[in-house]
């Protein structure tokens, strides 16, 4: 299998809707090459006319083909290369950015501090991004009508879930096992909500490239249902720990029957029936970096793998589901959520620069050209100028 005939059976798939990839919620958006050290880990209305129209790489048997946006799809980027962090509505194909979220390190002590996030959530009625403190954690499910949130201390003793429309609170779930960590299923049904007996966020302070190891907190996970607001616990023994980061959430797994965990050791990932039982990992996901946000296309037929580096271009792996083989790279430092079959969004970097000014692109297979979406981001993890994206199927 190669690169020409995936273009080639999917072609007719490129303006079609497709089934969305997993809704994935970890801290997993660090750059690169210190991820590879330290595992630590968006239906909206038509864009305002103050988007910026741009032009998008699309795969045609191989060759690059650069047209306006609006021939393959109305309204099918909406960029604000020019924004950052954005402040009007950022989206690419079915694909959009819910929110996004600044962290700040609180010091608690001399060796612990805390990782407080302020949100900017996407008001679908003005498209801008407005600020919350309110929240400690946020998911967005996909339609971009509802979020599940968690008060600002953590662990929390409730599920809120948001309706994004009129910023209230519909609902509030209560939950006897405190809650860290939130994430919707690929159909928006369900959530799984990954419970702590301690404050996920409570980090030790690295000093000198030091670090006092710290246990994780993590007790297990509730599956909920959205509608009825009934959970289901399971618990899930940590183990000691020392395979699992201070805060390792729960997600789901493609086709939404089973949840999944990140392991900082072999094989990478641990799956759960919602009884909490492990089992076999699907066919399909076997070797997909749990660190990497993208996971699988669409279809099924391609996964998205980890950085590949270069010198001149960023670049990044893609891998055969079935075997965990390369079949090329795409234009990338980062993958983080598949546009269509061919086009995914990603951080990148312009060649030369340094690695943490980085900016939202969408990149295409067969094509060494990209569309920026946001400006770039400044400063190192946790400096002035970062944010992170939390993005959902609209």
């Amino acid at each position: 299998m190669n690169v020409d005939d995936l273009v080639r059976d999917s072609f007719h798939e490129q303006v079609a809707d497709v089934a969305p990839p997993p809704v994935d919620f970890a801290d997993r958006v660090l750059a690169v090459r210190r991820r590879r050290r330290i595992r630590t880990i968006a239906s909206v209305a038509v864009a305002t006319a103050a988007a910026v129209a741009v032009a998008v790489p699309v795969l045609d048997t191989g060759k690059d083909d650069v047209r306006p946006a609006n021939v393959l799809n109305e309204n099918d980027i909406v960029a604000h290369p020019d924004q950052t962090p954005p402040r009007d509505l950022i989206a690419a194909g079915g694909v959009a950015l819910a929110a996004y979220y600044t962290t700040t390190g609180v010091k608690q002590s001399a060796d612990r501090h805390i990782n407080v996030r302020t949100y900017w959530l996407l008001d679908v009625r003005t498209h801008k991004y407005k600020k919350t403190t309110k929240w400690s954690f946020v998911a967005v499910a996909p339609g971009l009508r509802t979020a599940a949130v968690l008060e600002r201390d953590l662990p929390a003793r409730r599920i809120g879930l948001l309706d994004l429309r009129t910023g209230e609170v519909e609902r509030w779930i209560p939950v006897d096992h405190t809650v860290g960590g939130v994430a919707f299923s690929p159909d928006g049904r369900k959530l799984v909500a990954t419970t702590y007996k301690t404050n996920p966020d409570l980090q030790a302070t690295v000093t000198d490239n030091q670090a006092t190891y710290q246990e994780p907190g993590r007790t297990g996970f509730y599956v909920v249902d959205v509608a009825s607001g009934t959970a289901s616990w399971s618990k899930v023994p940590s183990g000691g720990g020392s395979d699992i980061n201070v805060r390792q959430d729960f997600g789901f797994s493609r086709d939404g029957k089973l949840v999944y965990s990140g392991v900082t050791t072999a094989p990478g990932q641990r799956f759960y029936d919602f009884q909490g039982n492990e089992v076999a990992t699907p066919d399909n996901e076997r070797h997909l970096p749990w660190y990497v946000d993208a996971r699988l296309s669409p279809d099924g037929r391609l996964a998205a793998g980890d950085f590949a580096g270069g010198k001149k271009t960023t670049a990044s792996e893609i891998l055969d589901p079935a075997t965990g083989k390369r079949i090329t790279t795409v234009r990338g430092q980062q993958l983080l959520a598949w546009v269509d079959n061919k086009r995914l969004i990603a951080w990148d970097i312009t060649p030369g620069s340094n690695e943490f000014h980085n900016r939202l692109v969408v990149v295409a297979l067969g094509s060494d050209k990209e569309v920026p979406l946001s400006g770039f981001r400044g400063g190192q993890d946790g400096a002035a100028g970062r944010w992170t994206p939390v993005f959902a199927r609209r």
